[in-house]
């Protein structure tokens, strides 16, 4: 079967104060179920299929869970999706329309993927990690093919890190390509520095809580793959403030006409801010990565909860 993604623009980055430095943005929030997710999800639910399985489990703060359900309708698969009770009702009505089962669980992801996999292990269905699965990865690693193949190629890569499955398929697709020497600039918000807390440490590390209204960023823990890539090549962590995310969404808006989540407002900040993560690079790429867990009220909420 065909895949389930399709290749999205990348262009130059509109709305940017001038900083001469080359800013190009890969406009995944124009994939079909409106985030990146859908490149890895749908692989990994392509191949679940052709091993026999034949219902489909899947644990998600909202995006992994609508491209789970997405690609389940897709294949012809029923679909289970566990949020947590913090993903918005709008959200998981969503998800319901594609015609998957959504349970609640917990007040966190990780309370919700506790459920979805007690479920598989009873036999309920194969289960659809949202972030920490190697099919995953190769699957969002067709975001750089499509880079390498369209140009220019970066001397940076910014994207948001919040279980890590983005930035571990960025860096399989640079290290696909032989760009081990290009940049990861690994952004997340001050609520959620989980990969920036472990980077200091020097081991991968738990937070105690989420303090972030970027749900996407919300896993307690990354995934072994990324603290992995962060030790074996280049990546600089950026931590931002939720009104940094919620400004940039509001402006990428604006410029490129689509709402996004502060999960990928946070990435998107960077060049907005000129960030100083980036003043080695003359070239970039920022992922804007999307989300669906995102709407005009939502959005214009957020803006008022930070004076944006």
């Amino acid at each position: 079967m065909d895949q389930l993604h399709i290749e999205t623009p990348y262009v130059p980055h509109r709305g940017l104060p001038a900083s001469g430095r080359e800013t190009w943005v890969k406009l995944d929030a124009y994939q079909p179920t409106g985030s990146f997710k859908i490149r890895g999800v749908g692989r990994l639910c392509q191949a679940l299929k052709a091993e026999g399985a034949r219902s489909f489990v899947c644990s998600s703060g909202g995006n992994a869970g609508y491209a789970a359900a997405y690609a389940g309708r897709a294949l012809g698969v029923p679909v289970t999706v566990v949020v947590p009770s913090t993903t918005p009702a709008f959200m998981r009505d969503r998800i319901a329309a594609l015609g998957a089962q959504v349970r609640v669980e917990g007040d966190v992801w990780d309370e919700a993927d506790a459920l979805a996999q007690a479920m598989v292990g009873r036999g309920e269905g194969a289960y659809v990690p949202p972030f920490d699965h190697p099919q995953l990865w190769a699957g969002h690693a067709s975001l750089i093919d499509e880079i390498v193949a369209r140009g220019p190629v970066p001397d940076a890569v910014v994207v948001a890190v919040g279980g890590g499955g983005l930035m571990c398929g960025v860096a399989e697709g640079l290290a696909r390509h032989g760009l081990d020497e290009v940049a990861i600039v690994a952004v997340e918000t001050e609520g959620a520095a989980t990969l920036a807390r472990s980077m200091e440490a020097g081991r991968s590390v738990t937070l105690e809580r989420i303090e972030t209204i970027a749900s996407s960023l919300g896993a307690r823990r990354l995934a072994d793959a990324a603290f992995a890539w962060s030790q074996t090549r280049p990546v600089v962590p950026a931590v931002v403030s939720d009104a940094d995310a919620v400004r940039a969404c509001s402006r990428f808006a604006d410029d490129h006409l689509a709402l996004v989540e502060p999960a990928c407002g946070a990435a998107l900040s960077l060049a907005y801010d000129d960030h100083p993560a980036l003043k080695p690079y003359a070239r970039v790429a920022v992922i804007a990565c999307g989300g669906v867990v995102v709407s005009l009220e939502k959005l214009s909420a957020w803006r008022a909860q930070f004076g944006v």
